[in-house]
């Protein structure tokens, strides 16, 4: 097959035992072997690859296209037993940028492409935590966010045009339309109106259930974004709805043209120390009043994560960066000698003036010295707060590469729900952490609800793997109690696709799947993520040599 596909691909295509082992892994438990991994150069090599792949699933119903971009999906959504296409290596082109939007294709590295924009006052805002590691590619086919999504919302929110190769191997500019435009798409007499009309007739004629299935947090990542296609009210139909958030699994996206917003003049921290969590929900309602940028929080497991393997730190910030982050943190070892806290707790306000900011800063300080808590700290540039946030960007990194005897499993990595819930969630989710002898860090987006739990287990023990499915079945139904979402950024993947049924029910989850079926009838795009992810399969896949 390698020797027929050279035939019309003009880049690179490798299937040695290194290569392989590569892509195996992404940042999710699984292992998944493909049979070859492809560098596309150009659009022209993808669509060449799609029809292939049409011509030949005939006689290898195998046969499929898993896109790649950095390998940092923490659900398994960029692996696969076929052909894995990476992006990064040619897809990696910036190009018009302005102080409103940036036009860059999928290969490109989220800490490149933000200089660029910075350059005209200009930022994506839903940079995820792996900020320097992700793709921008990566972001919108996950729909990611991070700690800025409390004020700015999802990648979702900033794309507005996608060039992407669909299955009948031909290359698209997908848009939002006005009614009157989409008529005309839908009266062409060829795959994309068929497309059009097939997905208008699904999302019209189940207008009001889909809607109602929205799930009502303030970020998600589950299913697919069906309820943002169609708006009866404003007439606008935007597929784009659709592909952010697919994971490839609807087809190639080539090229992204994102909207941008004004980087903030001045920014500062409000950093909090809580010994006990029993006046959390308060505290959460007191600093939601004030209007935050961004509400951060990570656990004592975490703190102590961060000061057990403090040299490991080394590695991204480089001896300079590790002596100031040392002499960053001297002023809190007071503060720490006085007991680890249960939760550290990071508020940043933004605003035009510094003294704007520091303002903010002292009101709400104001306001939380009735809550006795262990210490709350006032930084006023972003610079003094950069120690924290490093230690929560980390964290993950830190579990996965320092702890030798146990690996990470994120399985329950990044649940939502409604901020008001977490006094009497967080205490009911650590029951089941504690029942199931899981040990976890536990960091999130206090103020969207959003919590990144990290076990780590030992795969090779049966015992162990056998936790997976009671363990996640527990906490789904926890957080589906609260009206929760099982995904708030990092999506479905393989390990959350069987979980679908168990969140929107039966209905919607076939609504799900006839999109699927609309854009990839012979599922050659990503298989067995989201809507044809199986529990068996996952479970099989579950990696044991880290």
């Amino acid at each position: 097959m390698k020797d027929e596909l050279a035939k019309v691909f003009q880049g690179e295509i490798e299937d040695s035992t290194e290569t392989i082992q590569t892509y195996s892994h992404d940042a999710s438990l699984f292992e998944v072997r493909p049979e070859m991994v492809v560098f596309p150069k150009n659009s022209d090599d993808i669509r060449a690859l799609v029809k292939f792949v049409n011509t030949h699933k005939k006689n290898n119903k195998a046969l499929a296209i898993t896109p790649r971009s950095a390998g940092t999906d923490m659900s398994g959504g960029a692996i696969g037993e076929s052909i894995v296409m990476d992006m990064t290596r040619y897809f990696n082109q910036i190009g018009a940028v302005s102080p409103n939007t940036a036009q860059a294709q999928p290969g490109v590295f989220y800490r490149d492409f933000e200089p660029e924009t910075l350059k005209h006052g200009a930022l994506l805002p839903t940079f995820p935590a792996s900020r320097e590691l992700c793709t921008i590619g990566g972001m919108v086919a996950n729909n990611s966010g991070g700690e800025m999504s409390l004020t700015y919302g999802k990648t979702l929110d900033y794309v507005s045009k996608l060039n992407v190769v669909l299955a009948d191997g031909n290359e698209y500019t997908v848009r939002p339309l006005h009614y009157d435009e989409l008529k005309k798409k839908m009266a062409q007499n060829n795959f994309e109106g068929d497309l059009y009309a097939k997905v208008f007739a699904l999302v019209d004629n189940h207008y009001a259930a889909i809607k109602a299935a929205k799930p009502h947090v303030s970020k998600n990542s589950t299913g697919y974004n069906l309820w943002d296609i169609w708006d009866r009210d404003t007439k606008i139909f935007d597929l784009t709805k659709a592909i952010v958030g697919s994971q490839g699994t609807l087809g190639v996206v080539t090229d992204i043209q994102f909207k941008l917003v004004p980087k903030p003049d001045f920014t500062g921290v409000l950093v909090c120390f809580l010994k006990r969590t029993d006046q959390l929900g308060s505290i959460i309602n007191t600093v939601l009043k004030h209007k935050p940028l961004s509400f951060e929080s990570f656990d004592n497991y975490t703190l102590n994560l961060s000061i057990k393997f403090f040299p490991y730190f080394r590695k991204n910030l480089g001896w300079g960066g590790l002596i100031k982050l040392a002499l960053n943190l001297i002023p809190d070892a007071l503060i720490l000698l006085k007991g680890i806290p249960k939760l550290v707790i990071l508020i940043e306000f933004s605003g035009h003036t510094q003294d704007e900011v520091n303002q903010k800063i002292h009101n709400l300080h104001a306001d939380l010295k009735q809550y006795k808590m262990q210490a709350i700290e006032e930084t006023e540039t972003p610079e003094k707060a950069w120690k924290f946030r490093i230690m929560r960007r980390e964290s993950f990194n830190l579990l996965r590469k320092k702890v030798k005897d146990k690996h990470t499993a994120p399985f329950i990595d990044d649940l939502v729900v409604p901020p008001h819930h977490l006094p009497e969630f967080l205490p009911r989710l650590r029951v089941i952490i504690n029942k199931y002898k899981l040990m976890a860090t536990v960091a999130g987006h206090m103020g969207d609800g959003n919590f990144h739990i990290i076990p780590l287990m030992r795969f090779e023990d049966p015992k162990e793997k056998a936790k997976l499915e009671p363990a996640m079945r527990e906490v789904n139904e926890l957080v589906l109690r609260f009206g929760g979402s099982l995904s708030g950024e990092h999506n479905d993947g393989i390990i959350r696709g069987p979980w679908l049924e168990q969140m929107y029910g039966p209905k919607v989850t076939r609504y799900f799947k006839e999109l699927k079926h609309i854009f990839d009838s012979d599922n050659i795009f990503n298989p067995h993520k989201k809507t044809d992810a199986d529990w068996d399969y996952a479970m099989k896949h579950v990696r044991e040599d880290f």
